[in-house]
């Protein structure tokens, strides 16, 4: 009998999952999905498939994915329970301008005469900031208040006073209106000074503790980022024909509307004529020792006779043999099933439908593209084994894979992509598939199947050009002559993504890790995952400030905008780099000289360039060319963009010097005692400089992945 229960619990659950994908909730003939949100009754696309004008609703295929939206109030829709007769809608949030007087606002739109109520059990009032102190209003009367005091030292996350304070709402409200004050004494400044909003009640439990964590000091909290929150509503269907077996009650406490479900025995849409259908118990799970007879909304068990006791004995025995191995099958149909649709639904989330389009067109020049299967990344690392690790970082990890060709790849492993972010990562992986250079480390595809996106690299040997300037290896050291040509190198790549590829790119990331060595230690720039491309009529980008101290250029720290000259600046840090051997941000260096670029320029300005040199390209190199290649470096670190060449240019004087030295056009070797001092002083402004590079002693503000790394 263990074994036949058994048999029975399996069987009755695939069929039960069969069953539950049969049942419509929709109307006949009537789309009951938009993206990823079902759409059942009374809600419907267009009024013949909605109960009244309340419920119609728009499906947006024009966005990525699509979305799904709330005609008669105008809201997105991100989920609609019939359980629980609720609607999660998305509500725009606006920070409070400090500088306004005491008077009411209105909390979003008002619902006032519509079928939705705003739910008083999911939702609470939250004040995020403080030094404020807040009034919530409805139906003319106040209905409650809270205050938030500033302590930027405190963890506490239950937002309840410190940093954030949050007020609970009676039932049955359409409209809320609100005042608020700041505290007396505390600056206003006239800027935003916090947000006041309705939302789920989980968000004080989830989304709060993310965002407390990430700004520590709240008493200025605007975030350009946090600019909507869920917020859910209760409706309620008036004068519509029900079906048969269902009921309708109030659940005192919880809501103020009606909420109506199937009959126990039946299941389906309450809300459709003949929504609600009766479940054959003797189909899924029963107990019955005998024979299962159905009934309308239940069932009944009819005892077996002496007569059929033995029969049933032996049939029973096979029969379990034969339902376990029928469910067994059934598992693993619907387990295959499942990860099918998980694939597929990773597949679009991360923009797979988006790329297909891309690379089934004739113009793009991407059709070796490769879209890899994710089982085969997955056995080319190894399961994505520990030992497969080259590099972490905060784009994600990266491993070493070898593919069933023999082929040795790198595979990058994102971190979690924002749906915003989906277009502008399916553009870079299609524009970076075009690039074509030899000192660039190629794209050889991407994976959509799994949770994040995986990039598919060329493998690179022998580490980063960090490495072997900081950290390097007596059996091959990097000699001068290799230091110029990797410089040549990798500003003809940067040259060639600023103005000879089909689009513009920017680098924004240009920095000795970020430059591989392959088997025959040339140059291969790398890690695009903060890259951005741009139209030929722009002249720089506008994003929030990313890159590494030490690298990064002090005129997009302060205005936030990306030039071409800003990925120069960093290219003039890397030759520094290779002229000093120092690393670009040091503990070690006295306070002022922990910023290498301050110290360089420091030290040129008192005539002692040759006092930092490294002492391999003392030995190795002509004063003429030190001297030649630190006057390029230094124009290159120009406070003004403006002022600093092109990448274009500078390949062309690195190429120069390289051309003239094969030719032996510069002097022998520079004598120390001859000359000790190099004035540079006149081609940059030192003092407006090493004031402003201050922020190059802070540590790194974004983590590096050294992708593709033996």
């Amino acid at each position: 009998m263990g074994l036949t229960l058994i048999a029975r619990i399996a069987v009755s659950i695939c069929l039960s999952m069969t069953v539950a994908l049969a049942v419509s909730l929709s109307k006949p003939n009537c789309t009951n999905t938009c993206g990823n949100v079902t759409i059942p009754y009374p809600f419907g696309i267009g009024a013949r498939c909605s109960a009244s004008s309340w419920f119609t609703v728009a499906c947006q295929n024009s966005s990525f994915p699509p979305k799904l939206s709330l005609s008669s109030i105008n809201m997105e829709i991100e989920n609609i329970s019939l359980d629980n007769g609720t609607v999660r809608v998305i509500e725009p949030v606006s920070p409070l301008n400090c500088s306004d007087e005491q008077r009411l606002f209105s909390l979003g739109r008002s619902l006032t005469g519509s079928a939705f109520t705003i739910s008083a059990f999911q939702n609470s009032f939250a004040l995020l900031g403080c030094d404020n102190s807040i009034w919530l209003r409805a139906n003319n009367e106040t209905i409650g208040g809270c205050m938030a005091v500033c302590d930027p030292s405190s963890n506490d996350t239950s937002c309840n006073g410190i940093n954030c304070c949050q007020i609970t709402i009676p039932t049955g409200l359409q409209e809320l209106q609100y005042s608020y004050n700041r505290t007396l004494g505390s600056s206003t400044n006239g800027n935003s000074c916090g947000y006041a909003f309705l939302t789920e009640r989980k968000w004080f439990q989830e989304d709060y503790k993310t965002y407390r964590g990430l700004h520590t000091n709240l008493s200025n909290p605007f975030d350009e980022g946090f600019r909507y929150a869920n917020m859910v509503l209760e409706w309620e269907v008036d004068n519509m024909t029900r079906s048969n077996y269902s009921s309708c009650i109030y659940l005192n406490g919880t809501r103020s509307t009606q909420l109506c479900s199937c009959n126990r025995g039946f299941e389906g849409n309450p809300y459709l004529p003949g929504g609600c259908q009766d479940i054959n118990e003797c189909e899924r799970l029963n107990f019955c020792t005998g024979t299962c007879i159905n009934t309308l909304g239940s069932y009944r068990c009819q005892a077996p006779t002496k007569r059929l006791a033995s029969y049933i004995g032996i049939v029973s025995a096979l029969g379990s043999l034969l339902l376990l191995i029928a469910a067994m099958w059934c598992y693993r149909v619907i387990r295959k099933r499942l990860k099918a649709n998980r694939k597929k639904r990773f597949f679009t989330r991360n923009g797979g439908i988006l790329l297909e389009k891309q690379l089934h067109s004739t113009d793009n020049g991407v059709e070796k593209t490769k879209l890899f299967d994710a089982k085969e990344l997955a056995q080319a690392t190894d399961q994505y084994n520990e030992n497969r690790v080259l590099g972490r970082g905060g784009q994600g990890t990266v491993y070493k894979g070898m593919l069933k060709d023999g082929r040795v790849v790198a595979v990058k492993k994102s971190k979690k992509v924002d749906k915003d972010d989906i277009e502008l990562f399916i553009n870079e992986v299609v524009i970076l598939s075009q690039i074509n250079h030899r000192h660039v480390v190629k794209l050889l595809g991407c994976c959509l199947e799994t949770e994040v996106p995986l990039l598919v690299y060329e493998f690179i040997p022998n580490g980063t050009l960090f490495e072997h300037i900081h950290d390097p290896k007596e059996e091959f050291p990097l000699t001068w002559e290799m230091r110029i040509r990797i410089a040549t190198e990798v500003a003809s790549a940067i040259s060639y993504l600023h103005s000879a590829a089909s689009t513009p790119i920017y680098h924004r990331d240009i920095k000795s890790t970020n430059i591989l060595l392959d088997s025959k230690y040339q140059a291969k720039v790398a890690d695009f995952g903060t890259s951005r491309t741009i139209s030929i009529d722009q002249t720089h980008v506008t994003t929030r400030v990313l890159g590494t101290f030490g690298y990064l250029d002090p005129e997009y720290f302060q205005s936030g905008q990306f030039t071409d000259k800003s990925d120069v600046y960093s290219f003039g840090v890397v030759i520094v780099e290779l002229l000093t051997g120092e690393k670009a941000i040091s503990s070690i260096r006295a306070e002022e000289g922990r910023s290498l670029i301050t110290y360089f320029l420091h030290s040129v300005e008192e005539n002692q360039l040759f006092d930092i040199i490294d002492s391999r390209v003392l030995k190795e190199g002509q004063k003429e060319e030190i001297v030649a290649i630190a006057q390029l470096a230094k124009r290159c670190l120009y406070l003004k963009g403006k002022k600093r060449p092109t990448m274009r240019e500078v390949a062309a004087e690195l190429e120069g010097i390289q051309i003239r030295k094969q030719g032996s056009g510069f002097q022998h070797s520079y004598d120390e005692t001859e000359y000790h001092s190099i004035d540079l002083y006149d081609a940059y402004d030192i003092s407006s400089n090493s004031s402003s590079m201050q922020f190059d002693t802070n540590p790194t503000c974004a983590a590096d992945v050294r992708p593709l790394l033996k």
